[in-house]
């Protein structure tokens, strides 16, 4: 056996757990009120912190606007999905800023990055004008009032 900074198996003075030792506490460990073993109809319970909440409530209310709408489920779905791609998209374009604006990065590193994001963006942009064109088409099919389409419009807007 090598030698780590001196000690060695040998002059440790700590001695070997063999298996009967260990089969010893796992009995103990078992019978422990440590360890809890779930019940019949027991699930996962999660705690979440306040900030947690937050977020959470934040994130659902974020379309609640659109569930509230009265607007059929499909043209919901599309909403959401339309709202999400426009947070992508400002998110990427807040990233092409960061890295245009660092001046750390060596022109070849600062000019690849560049270039993957505007890949992502251009993506993501393919993904809004899908989304948008989806929109009209189920609409369109539909048959939405005139007061619906304008409900469907202004969602659209806020983001």
């Amino acid at each position: 056996m090598s030698s780590v900074g001196g000690i060695t198996n040998g002059s440790n003075n700590l001695q070997p757990l063999s298996e009967s030792s260990k089969s010893i506490y796992d009995a103990e460990l078992n019978d422990s009120r440590l360890v809890a073993e779930p019940g019949l109809g027991e699930g996962v319970k999660v705690s979440l912190s306040g900030a947690g909440l937050k977020k959470s409530s934040s994130a659902t209310g974020r379309d609640s606007d659109i569930e509230e709408s009265g607007l059929p489920e499909n043209i919901q779905q599309i909403l959401k999905m339309i709202r999400k791609l426009q947070q992508q998209i400002a998110e990427k374009l807040a990233q092409l800023q960061a890295v245009m604006a660092d001046k750390r990065l060596s022109p070849e590193e600062a000019k690849a990055r560049v270039g993957s994001l505007q890949s992502a963006l251009a993506s993501l942009n393919s993904g809004l004008l899908t989304a948008n064109a989806s929109l009209a088409k189920a609409m369109k099919q539909a048959g939405l009032s005139p007061e619906q389409v304008m409900k469907a419009a202004s969602l659209v807007m806020k983001s």
